[in-house]
């Protein structure tokens, strides 16, 4: 009880100015400039004035004195007044008269907390107390104020009592601290729904370098917090940041707003978010006309329908302003009840006789003395509304059915009468306040767990009217579900003079393909390119994301894709090629085929051994035949196939080649008689021909048991989008290169045989032809290696080629000249001729030869008219008649019995020679 006393005394001193009374001032007529009696009375707590008049110079605590009428609080105020006899005229609480009370905050919250005082006093006095349950004034709740500043002001003040404080204006999210400002309503959303919707709609056109400029009130400050969090969620970074003080008359605050000016022309950022009251947004505007400055502007809910700004002179030069504002309606109403204003019957209205004075142009004498022309109060127009947005205090009205709503249930109300006690507490107000629900021209209304309304913004543009700006509803923001929808999709904008976006980015956008590598700050960066295997798909991502698998994206791709399987298709031009030219060079072996049986018995085909070369055709189809494996999508059974075949025909190719090299080799070149038989000892054809090629065979499988051919599983390169489905010769290619390695010795031994007896004439042997067709082989054998090694992603049409050149080569140097021989050769060559180009050819061996009477080995004279030969597999058959020569192939040795010239005879016994003709 002690502590009681204590606090009842300090409370009582310390509001001893502003509760109780100010000495010298009339309660009714000079602190508060409108009242109307009623049953129930409302406060109204609205600045019809902007501003104190020197408040910096304020020492005493004498009364405030008020300049510069505002019109546009002035009608919010007005709305107020009509509501309330709107719901007395409709008899909605039946018996019972509301009343108000309304006094000029002057836009300063000292002020409004002196007239508090004044609305809370009972008998012009209020007690200080430890207990306010029963305290009963006459002002049961308070409309206002206006600016958050000066409502967390009084918030604070009526926490101590408990009487409600409903606001249709002020936006603070500091007041939806419920444990800091209980009493405290507004049938607005908070400003953190507003800054999210200003984030959300720079986010929208791509805005993400902005400057912001606040006031150092609890307003801007608040908002300004608030709005950081939101910028930076929707990728916002700000340029700068500059703070204007609240107040006009402080001395600093011209040479404060020509400094931010200079820093917004300064700045490359386009957009500039203004948390400022209307007044400082006025002079910073016309710094902005004078420097020729155009920004766009985006406006805080203080003065997004400001109409002394709509209509200031230049206003077209500042550029683009958009702005969000509290859903409005208009009222006929209402604006019939402007056209005919008028104090009320019984109470009075100052701040409208203010108004008639200053609207028909009296003195300054006439205007604020006390007893104003008498005809200027009867008169009534239209000014107000074509000059003021008549729907802006849309809210305001709401908020008197609010309470209005609120007081029906509170004093039980019925079609007849309220029956509740008419002086209660104003803390039960408060309590159905919070809990009311209501429909207001067709639309429900509450309020939350702040004591807010959550019914969204409208997105206002102010557009071009001549010399000034209209209000065009754009757009719309939904709180519930943070999404905005917007009503015209293109807009002309004075910025780009057209529908072209202005564009405000610290950085150009990252195209779908690139992505962002941030700098010093989130919207200062460079654009790279998203790598292979990566993608992005949008504009300004932050990182590339990586393709699913099986997909595939090159650098810079905006998207995966499938990888292109690459193989030599059936339809593709190269595979047709190749396999047409394998076709015809087994028809070209079928065509020689044939030539050869037909023609058997010539002597160019009896020389080139007609069962041999049947094989060797045998040997070449396989080859031709293992191209066709090479085309078509890759299988393991293809990829081992393929190279068994080509294997398999070409050595057998090459050893039938080998034998008739090694023939040449054993006939025509000269040897010791013991070296000669173990030579032919060691000729046998087929013996030949089954081991070389068998030995081939034994490589292969080995190769495919120990290291097979299969798939390539080699990834891709990343640089490639195409996948190539290719055989691989084996994990290591040792097999591949010793079946390579063995048919190359086969024809490496097979040339230097032939080229070893390169001197014997052409009609004994093929030297030539297998010294070329050798030579051809190993040539593009020699070639195919590197171009193999090199050309990862082409070694299947590189070997197909190879094999078809080998073949061909072939087919051109062994084959062909001899159908050519065949067909068109001469036929008057004699065994003598022959012999004597031969002679030509070794002649200088001859010449130095010991002669003797010896026989030349190998040959036995038996008879006196004939020579024998031991050839090992051709005999020289010659007739004594006619000398005609013919080269037989032979099974197996035999002795043929040639009958000689006696010329000739006696040349080849006075020669000792180690040839064997």
């Amino acid at each position: 009880m002690h502590m009681c006393h204590i606090f009842s005394f300090f409370s009582a001193w310390v509001l001893s100015y502003t509760l109780v009374h100010v000495d010298g001032c009339d309660f009714a007529q000079s602190v508060c400039g409108a009242y109307a009696p009623g049953d129930v009375v409302i406060g109204i707590l609205l600045p019809c004035h902007q501003k104190v008049t020197a408040v910096h110079e304020r020492i005493r605590p004498e009364n405030f004195h008020c300049s510069g009428f505002d019109l546009s609080t002035f009608v919010r105020s007005l709305a107020a007044i009509h509501e309330i006899e709107e719901v007395n005229a409709a008899g909605f609480l039946p018996g019972l008269r509301l009343g108000y009370i309304m006094c000029d905050t002057c836009s300063y919250a000292s002020k409004a907390l002196q007239n508090v005082g004044h609305m809370l006093a009972i008998n012009s006095s209020t007690h200080a107390k430890c207990d306010y349950s029963e305290f009963r004034p006459r002002v049961k709740v308070i409309l206002g104020a206006l600016y958050s500043e000066e409502s967390i002001a009084v918030a604070r003040l009526l926490n101590v009592y408990m009487v409600p404080l409903l606001s249709s204006a002020s936006s603070s999210p500091e007041l939806s601290d419920k444990l800091r400002y209980p009493v405290f309503l507004r049938t607005i959303p908070s400003d953190k729904h507003q800054t999210k919707a200003v984030a959300k709609l720079m986010h929208y056109y791509g805005w993400n370098w902005v400057g912001v400029v606040y006031g150092d009130d609890d307003y801007g400050k608040a908002a300004f917090q608030s709005f950081l969090g939101d910028a930076e969620a929707n990728s916002v970074c700000l340029a700068y940041q500059e703070v204007l003080p609240n107040y006009l008359d402080q001395s600093n605050s011209k040479q404060r707003i020509t400094e931010v000016a200079q820093v917004i022309r300064s700045s490359n950022a386009q957009v500039v978010l203004l948390i400022l009251k209307s007044e400082l947004v006025e002079v910073l505007f016309k710094e902005m006309i004078r420097t020729n400055t155009s920004r766009v502007w985006i406006s805080s809910d203080a003065w997004s329908r400001s109409l002394s700004l709509a209509q200031m002179d230049g206003i077209n030069e500042v550029g683009d302003i958009l702005g969000f504002t509290f859903i409005a309606s208009k009222s006929e109403a209402f604006d019939n009840y402007l056209k005919n204003l008028a104090p009320p019957l019984d109470g009075y209205n100052h701040f409208i006789e203010e108004y008639k004075n200053l609207r028909f142009n009296c003195s300054v004498s006439e205007c604020f003395s006390n007893s104003p022309p008498k005809d200027l109060s009867n008169q009534t127009d239209d000014y107000l509304v074509k000059a003021m947005d008549t729907s802006e205090p849309y809210l305001q009205r709401v908020a008197v059915w609010a309470i209005a709503n609120a007081l029906k249930k509170l004093l039980h109300c019925n079609g007849s009468l309220c029956s509740g006690e008419l002086n209660f507490p104003p803390w039960k107000l408060l309590i159905e306040l919070k809990q009311v629900k209501f429909e207001f021209q067709n639309q429900l209304y509450s309020f939350d767990n702040n004591g807010e309304f959550t019914n969204g913004y409208d997105l206002i543009m102010w557009k071009k009217d001549g010399n000034q700006r209209a209000f065009k509803r754009t757009g719309r923001y939904h709180i519930p579900t943070n999404q905005m929808e917007l009503d015209v999709k293109e807009s002309t904008w004075l910025l780009t003079a057209n529908t072209s976006t202005p564009q405000s980015r610290c950085s150009e956008s990252c195209p779908p393909g690139w992505v962002k590598k941030i700098l010093n700050m989130s919207c200062c960066y460079n654009c790279t390119q998203c790598v292979e295997g990566t993608y992005s798909d949008a504009w300004d991502l932050h990182d590339c994301k990586k393709c699913p698998n099986g997909t595939w994206s090159l650098k810079g791709e905006t998207q995966c894709r499938a990888r292109t399987e690459y193989y030599l298709h059936w339809s593709d031009p190269h595979p047709i090629t190749m396999i047409s030219a394998a076709a015809l060079g087994v028809m070209l072996l079928l065509v020689i085929f044939i030539i050869f049986i037909v023609y058997r018995e010539s002597f160019p085909m009896k020389r080139a051994e007609v069962r041999l070369s049947s094989v060797m055709m045998a040997g070449l189809a396989v080859s031709f035949a293992s191209v066709v494996c090479f085309m078509g999508k890759p299988s393991t059974h293809l990829c081992r196939a393929r190279q068994v075949m080509y294997a398999m025909g070409f050595t057998l190719c090459v050893s039938c080649i080998l034998v008739k090299a090694y023939r040449t080799f054993l006939v025509f070149l000269p040897f010791g008689q013991l070296t000669k038989r173990q030579l032919h000892k060691l000729y046998k054809p087929p013996l030949i021909v089954i081991v070389m090629t068998s030995l081939q065979g034994i490589i292969c499988l080995l190769w495919l048991i120990f290291d097979s051919p299969d798939i390539d599983d080699t990834p891709p390169s990343p640089q490639n989008m195409r996948k190539i489905v290719q055989c691989r010769e084996g994990k290591t290619y040792i097999g591949f290169g010793i079946m390579l390695s063995y048919i190359a010795l086969l024809a490496l031994v097979g040339f230097l045989l032939a080229f070893k007896g390169r001197k014997v004439p052409q009609e004994f042997s093929e030297t030539g032809y297998i010294i070329f067709s050798m030579l051809m082989y190993l040539f593009v054998w020699v070639c195919f290696i590197p171009v193999y090694i090199t050309n990862t992603g082409e070694n299947t049409p590189v070997q197909a080629s190879a094999i078809l050149a080998s073949n061909y080569g072939i087919i051109f140097c062994h084959f062909l000249p001899k159908c050519y021989e065949a067909l068109c050769g001469s036929k008057t060559d004699t065994l003598e001729s022959i012999l004597r180009r031969w002679r030509l050819i070794s002649s200088p061996n001859i010449d130095s030869g010991t002669e003797t009477e010896k026989n030349t080995p190998g040959i036995d004279t038996p008879s006196h008219n004939g020579v024998r030969f031991s050839v090992s597999s051709v005999s020289t058959i010659v007739s004594s008649a006619d000398s005609e020569v013919a080269m037989m192939p032979m099974a197996h040795e035999k002795m043929y019995a040639c009958p000689l010239s006696d010329n000739f005879k006696s040349q080849l016994k006075r020669r000792q020679r180690s040839k064997s003709l």
